[in-house]
């Protein structure tokens, strides 16, 4: 990969000289994708790759959009967070297991003062998730999931006997403030979403989303794939362009993080 623009911005990354070549290695792309430093709320990264024409999967997953580079990408993402956030229409249509780091990446983890591995925070208004999934049987560490009090007190069950870490708020859905003060309970600030769209448009209509890191894989789909947020209602944030990656293979991988009002702060959840 090629580092092909970056702006000044805050995080670790910052000030750091890059090779004349533009070649990242591993150890720049954890600077690249660095968190803010002194977080007191979470920051909710978003993750996803679209095809150049915005399909957001390829025959319905979106590892059929996947590269060399966005799978690259995709693990220093992981190695970097508390948690990865997604939604349970993503972890059935993704047959989605827990998060799997080499042992080196867990040792970087630590030397950071991270956990060895993030758990993954499943958002789930009605708990319909099989307890015999991967996610609670292909894990090193149980997954959180976030569920609703009107969902089946059979399905619950089933999930927590499954070793699942249940939360449930007294709603029929499962509301955006619950999800951040759920994270926040459990200490997990640098939040990574991996989806789905229809978690991502509603964190997004909620103005909870603080940055996208966008793959766009070098393909022409057409189809009826959908785009990456889906919502009930157009929402407009304005984001700042952080950097430019480029693979060989014609992948683009960008960093965009969501500009504030002038007034709230240069840094959203975190201070400089």
């Amino acid at each position: 990969m090629r580092l092909l623009d970056i702006a000044t911005y805050f995080t670790p990354g910052s000030g750091t000289s890059y090779p004349a070549d533009g070649v990242v290695d591993l150890a720049e792309l954890r600077r690249l994708y660095a968190y803010p430093d002194n977080l007191t709320a979470p920051w909710i990264r978003t993750n996803f790759v679209s095809s150049i024409d915005g399909a957001v999967s390829a025959d319905g997953v979106s590892s059929g959009l996947g590269t060399p580079s966005d799978k690259a990408v995709f693990d220093v993402l992981r190695t970097l967070a508390d948690a990865v956030l997604v939604g349970a229409g993503t972890v059935r249509s993704e047959n989605y297991g827990g998060v799997r780091l080499t042992k080196s990446q867990q040792s970087q983890r630590i030397d950071a003062g991270l956990v060895p591995i993030p758990p993954v925070v499943v958002v789930t208004a009605s708990a319909s998730i099989d307890p015999r999934s991967r996610l609670l049987t292909d894990t090193e560490v149980p997954p959180t999931i976030i569920t609703t009090t009107s969902a089946s007190a059979k399905s619950r069950s089933a999930l927590r006997e499954a070793g699942a870490h249940m939360i449930e708020v007294e709603e029929t859905t499962v509301p955006t403030s619950a999800v951040l003060a759920a994270l926040e309970e459990l200490g997990l600030r640098r939040v990574l979403c991996e989806g789905g769209p229809g978690l991502f448009g509603t964190l997004l209509a909620d103005d909870c989303v603080d940055e996208l890191c966008l793959t766009t894989s070098p393909n022409l789909l057409a189809g009826k794939s959908g785009r990456i947020a889906h919502s009930n209602a157009s929402v407009f944030h304005r984001m700042k362009r952080i950097h430019v990656l480029a693979d060989d293979d014609g992948t683009l991988l960008t960093r965009w993080v969501r500009v504030r009002p002038a007034g709230t702060g240069e840094v959203s959840g975190a201070e400089k």
